[in-house]
């Protein structure tokens, strides 16, 4: 009986910890349970929601200075949405990187 409670209350707590906050919802103490806001960022992204709530998380990184890309994907993973909708990045920042012309030359000739 005990490891049934026990067991219960592990579920409970594992379902709680996985529990998405809502950018558009939160109050600043629940939007500082994600890893990596703080107080500066949390009043940031209240701040600007007070204009009105956040449409995308390309909105929110347009209108909360110190959230890029980057960051949105961390936040994101720790649990924060926007509109109850988890990051996915851009198109163009999954390009493959750019090599620069006659780099391969280089390495070819064994300069």
């Amino acid at each position: 009986m005990f490891r049934v409670l026990i067991a219960s209350l592990l579920a409970a707590f594992a379902l709680a910890a996985q529990a998405g906050v809502d950018v558009n919802k939160a109050s600043q103490a629940e939007l500082e349970t994600v890893k990596g806001i703080g107080p500066a960022l949390s009043t940031k992204m209240l701040d600007a929601r007070k204009a009105g709530e956040f449409k995308s998380w390309a909105d929110m990184v347009e209108r909360v200075g110190g959230v890029g890309p980057g960051n949105a994907a961390r936040f994101s993973q720790a649990g924060l949405t926007v509109g109850g909708v988890a990051y996915s990045a851009p198109a163009a920042a999954t390009r493959a990187p750019v090599t620069k012309p006659g780099a391969a030359a280089k390495g070819a000739t064994g300069r």
